[in-house]
């Protein structure tokens, strides 16, 4: 499943540099492990990393998609009250096909926030989970929420001594996520049916078009990329490695 760029063969985890530390759930793993994909808004968990959230929860993790805000602004003509209700709604529906649990933390579509209250509540969420790895926005994109999941999560990540692998994941590159340069590739092919299925539940979003547009063409790439059909791509923020420049 996993292909690291640079490197033409699969390693033996589903994510991961040669398997060093993401071993996939077997038969020696005493303890069932956890799946955290965390994104601004309803549907940017499945858009962003929704096939591999797929593949890990079918070989037995627990996986949980965390939204900082419910879509508040995600309807033109509701308030954010009922804009809110019909998009956890969709949320719901796409839940009932994959089997992904969620859970929600307590910002505003477009209005979210990084402050010590906000560190503290994304910090208190995700120690209780405990995740043996979480996936959240690259830092680098045009849209504010975004960033500051990004930013919330790195933060998260920090003050709990660095417990879980973070790995950015890429929301329509280009229009979106900016210079993002994958260093792990996992092929999702034969999930990406379920996938965008999951992601025409969000049918307030234009999810058809999105999918036209944006997400299978970025599939595609990354796939070419890996040698596969269709892939997602992240980048592994590292802890305590020295990099490979010269001085």
């Amino acid at each position: 499943m996993l292909k690291t760029a640079g490197s033409a063969a699969a390693g033996l985890a589903l994510l991961g540099i040669s398997g060093e530390s993401l071993a996939m759930e077997n038969e020696e793993t005493p303890k069932r492990r956890k799946l955290i994909v965390a994104g601004a808004h309803p549907d940017d968990p499945e858009t962003c990393a929704g096939g591999t959230a797929i593949l890990y929860k079918q070989r037995g993790w627990d996986v949980v998609y965390l939204y900082l805000t419910r879509g508040e602004r995600g309807i033109s003509g509701l308030s954010h009250e009922e804009a809110a209700a019909v998009r956890v709604k969709e949320i719901e529906a796409a839940s009932a096909l994959t089997g992904i649990r969620y859970r929600f933390l307590s910002h505003v579509d477009g209005e979210a926030q990084f402050n010590l209250e906000a560190c503290r509540e994304i910090k208190d969420v995700i120690g209780e989970e405990k995740p043996d790895i979480v996936m959240t926005h690259w830092p680098i994109d045009s849209h504010r929420d975004h960033r500051v999941c990004s930013i919330l999560v790195y933060d998260a990540w920090r003050q709990l001594d660095h417990s879980f692998e973070l790995y950015y994941h890429e929301a329509m590159t280009g229009l979106q996520s900016q210079m993002f340069a994958p260093t792990d590739y996992v092929d999702i092919t034969q999930v990406a049916q379920l996938k965008h299925k999951a992601i025409m539940c969000h049918a307030t979003q234009e999810p058809e078009w999105m999918l036209d547009e944006y997400h299978i063409p970025m599939e595609r790439l990354r796939g070419n990329e890996a040698h596969c059909k269709y892939a997602e791509s992240f980048v592994h923020q590292r802890w305590g490695q020295m990099g490979d420049l010269e001085y």
